[in-house]
């Protein structure tokens, strides 16, 4: 039979053009499953991973509820499972699907967290360094915010993938989907500046300039999520807003400051490149939340009598 697994990841990166973050994570919860399967004498080899029960795979979940892993990460577990043996049964290596009756957890409703448009300004206005680095860091803010871009797809830029004169951006999101995103002024200021003072880096070694990755670190590399993040980080303390963000906060605030000027959710969806709208609608939610609060503050009638 082979390695079942290993033609499964296959499968996610050939065919279903999957993220590498999102095959890493499948394939880690498929490994872990197989663990659970062996340490408690379910199967004894890997190819028996395919010949199991419903009630096997409850006996996992009942596990990972024991060892109080997050539901979020469960339902996620689930759906690696589900993918899983729906790859087998496409194959014809089982004939139905265990896991395809095993109901998601409920959870939580997931509220974005986000800035103000003042304490937005308050953290880009931090980073006032004219260093190559302070440039850099202050092109990096600028674009988030700008475009509404996913740590990753920020780290993915190359300097080819910004077009000046359209003031447009190519961005390369999950699954490798390209889309084409508006640019504002000051983020376009902020990278040309940058580019001013980084282009001897950017074109060592006779490469193409253009085909460079447009953040660099100090060794002349791509810069790493990491270290975007932790940019990010200083960037918030610098600016006295007095609390701690991440990266992901700024893409929020993009999209919850573009709701609360008009925009529909429609073209917020295909500015922050959701597949489905129904993850763009968590903006709503906030949005409402916002306007309660401010009518409770401010309408004359709106205490109790």
């Amino acid at each position: 039979m082979g390695n079942i697994i290993h033609d499964f990841q296959v499968y996610l990166e050939v065919e279903k053009n999957v993220s590498g973050h999102t095959q890493t994570a499948y394939i880690a919860d498929i490994h872990e499953y197989e663990r659970f399967l062996k340490e408690n004498d379910f199967i004894e080899k890997q190819e028996e991973i395919i010949n199991v029960e419903p009630e096997i795979i409850r006996k996992y979940l009942s596990y990972l509820y024991l060892q109080k892993v997050k539901k979020v990460t469960v339902n996620r577990k689930i759906s690696s499972l589900r993918s899983f043996y729906k790859y087998a049964l496409r194959k014809g290596k089982i004939g139905k699907n265990p896991a395809e009756m095993i109901q998601t957890l409920k959870t939580e409703k997931y509220m974005p967290k986000f800035l103000s448009v003042d304490e937005m300004f308050e953290v880009l206005n931090a980073q006032n360094n004219n260093s190559v680095s302070g440039l850099r860091d202050r092109a990096m803010l600028e674009l988030f915010y700008s475009c509404g871009l996913r740590l990753s797809e920020l780290a993915g830029l190359d300097v080819i993938d910004i077009d000046f004169n359209q003031k447009l951006i190519k961005v390369r999101g999950k699954g490798r989907k390209e889309r084409i995103v508006p640019v504002g002024g000051p983020a376009l200021k902020a990278v040309r500046e940058y580019l001013g003072k980084v282009g001897e880096i950017g074109s060592n070694n006779g490469t193409d300039y253009f085909k460079k990755p447009l953040f660099l670190n100090m060794h002349g590399r791509r810069i790493t999520t990491r270290s975007i993040a932790r940019i990010v980080n200083e960037a918030t303390g610098k600016s006295g807003i007095g609390r701690k963000i991440s990266p992901h906060a700024l893409r929020h605030s993009f999209a919850t400051h573009l709701l609360n000027a008009g925009a529909d959710l429609r073209s917020i969806q295909e500015l922050l490149g959701h597949e489905s709208l129904s993850t763009t609608q968590k903006y709503t939610a906030v949005n409402i939340d916002r306007m309660m609060e401010v009518y409770d503050k401010a309408h004359p009638r709106k205490k109790d009598e």
